[in-house]
């Protein structure tokens, strides 16, 4: 495992004290103090957005109670696809200003696979409120690498109006031990000691999948073999992790750092979804064709073991129901009840519509046509409600990774490999980093160009910024194409294009 050879290299041998505690959750470490109601709020949101809702009772005509699975939209899912969509893509530019800088870090990000994996992790991030990403060196290639923890595998232990500054990850393995599933669960504790990174890890067993266990030691068994108890990491100025939730305020539990899932302010609205759609889907299985057939129709015919009479209708239909009947009467009547499909689809996109005023998105985002959802992903104006939402997302993704990119450089800049350290630049700040997002309000160069030509005639952006904004040109290839404008609208000669690009920036004082 790769995590575990990094560390090896980071981390000095130091002696075990072994305690034998033993943990039910998270919670009973005393370094952890999370509310247990935002746990099982977690807890909550990834069992919804794996769309378990279990089973549900009821009794049927012959009083007998039966199980039947609960059938729902899973909406929380298709929320967090979509926002995820919204806000991020492999589109997006990060750059660094420092040439050295940007060169390994896009090194980095290129190693990760960084874009691709950061659009699959924003989307549990946005269903259940949270996600941390740790740099880590492999000491055996001396690569840097990339750690992820969703909401429920990382913890916040200290916080500030800044962010959060300590934390606790969990890295969880399964193994089989003389026939017995066994869980190991390794607590990695990151905490500032006399202003130096101080990382501390912790191993525990358990035989129960919901159970942390007891605390062993961390070559047990060649578990984490060769990992160190301690670490201190010094001249630090940011945490090695970032985390990253989601824009808001925590109204649930007002004073923890924990972010909240996009739809945990919705979750009624969620339910009366899920609950119409399993309505819809149960009038359809009941609402097969029925028939009442009047016993003078039947056949009657001894069961297997000859000791009663079954009537028989047809031996292959069983949408029928035997009634005893007058002679004279009708012998077969139709008593199908037609479905209310329109009735349920409408009351679903009804529902629907509270659901996109509670997470202001623009009206018409999701629509339901009894098949599946539709979602509008493209965002039409910057006016729009749904684009002023994703913005608000963006600015916090964008933090995540300009963090990111400040503590993968020191980190590189503090690991010495084969006698050298794998970075000896500056580490910029974070105004010398840039984060393009490809923002997907338009859905073609059409719309991009009118949108832009409008905006410089108004006055309200340069000329270089629409170029940027229409064809995703750097500062530099903007300038140069605005230059070549200029010439082209002064008739110039090509041979003429630097004394006129010279003149235009020196001005009058050249005259």
């Amino acid at each position: 495992m790769k995590f575990i050879e990094a560390v090896k290299g980071l981390f000095k041998r130091g002696g075990y004290a072994l305690t034998g505690q033993e943990l039910t959750s998270i919670n009973d470490h005393p370094k952890v103090n999370i509310d247990p109601l935002e746990l099982q709020r977690i807890e909550q949101d990834f069992k919804e957005y794996r769309n378990d809702y279990g089973f549900i009772e009821y009794i049927n005509s012959n009083n007998e109670i039966r199980k039947r699975k609960y059938m729902a939209l899973n909406m929380r899912k298709l929320t967090a696809e979509m926002m995820a969509s919204l806000v991020f893509n492999e589109q997006v530019d990060i750059k660094v200003d420092d040439e050295q800088a940007n060169e390994y870090i896009q090194h980095v990000f290129e190693h990760n696979d960084f874009k691709k994996n950061m659009t699959r992790y924003l989307e549990p991030m946005f269903a259940a409120g949270g996600l941390a990403i740790r740099p880590y060196v492999d000491m055996n290639t001396g690569e840097m690498e990339f750690s992820w923890a969703l909401a429920n595998a990382f913890y916040p232990l200290r916080s500030t109006t800044n962010g959060v500054s300590e934390g606790v990850m969990l890295f969880k393995t399964v193994e089989t031990e003389n026939s017995k599933t066994v869980y190991y669960t390794l607590l990695e504790f990151h905490e500032w000691i006399n202003g130096n990174v101080k990382i501390t890890n912790e191993l525990y067993r358990s035989e129960e999948a919901n159970k942390i266990g007891k605390r062993v030691q961390l070559g047990y068994n060649g578990q984490y073999e060769g990992l160190s108890e301690s670490a201190n990491i010094t001249d630090m100025k940011k945490p090695l992790f970032i985390y990253l939730k989601p824009a808001g305020f925590n109204n649930f539990s007002l004073y923890s750092p924990l972010g909240i899932g996009i739809c945990d302010n919705s979750v009624n609205t969620l339910k009366q979804i899920n609950d119409a759609y399993d309505q819809f889907n149960w009038e359809i299985r009941m609402g097969q064709r029925t028939v009442v057939v009047s016993d003078h129709v039947l056949d009657y015919r001894p069961d297997e073991q000859g000791n009663s009479v079954n009537p028989i209708f047809d031996p292959d239909v069983n949408i029928y129901r035997p009634m005893r009947m007058e002679q004279d009467s009708e012998l077969i009547k139709d008593i199908t009840n037609d479905i209310r499909t329109e009735q349920y689809i409408s009351a679903i996109n009804q529902f629907m519509k509270t659901l996109e005023m509670q997470m202001q998105l623009s009206v018409g985002t999701f629509s339901f046509d009894g098949k599946s959802v539709k979602t509008a992903t493209e965002v039409a104006s910057e006016n729009s409600l749904t684009y002023r939402t994703r913005n608000m997302q963006c600015n916090e993704v964008e933090k995540f990774i300009k963090g990111l990119v400040v503590s993968t450089l020191e980190l590189a800049k503090r690991t010495i490999y084969q006698g050298k350290s794998l970075y000896t630049g500056k580490i910029p700040n974070f105004e010398e980093i840039s984060v393009d997002f490809d923002d997907g309000i338009f859905s073609n160069l059409d719309q991009k160009l009118e949108f832009f030509s409008k905006a410089k005639v108004a006055g309200l952006v340069p000329i270089t910024e629409a170029l940027k904004g229409i064809f995703k040109l750097t500062d530099e290839e903007a300038v140069k194409w605005y230059h070549r404008i200029q010439q082209e609208e002064a008739g110039l000669d090509p041979s003429e294009i630097e004394d006129f690009r010279v003149s235009k920036e020196l001005g009058d004082e050249e005259q």
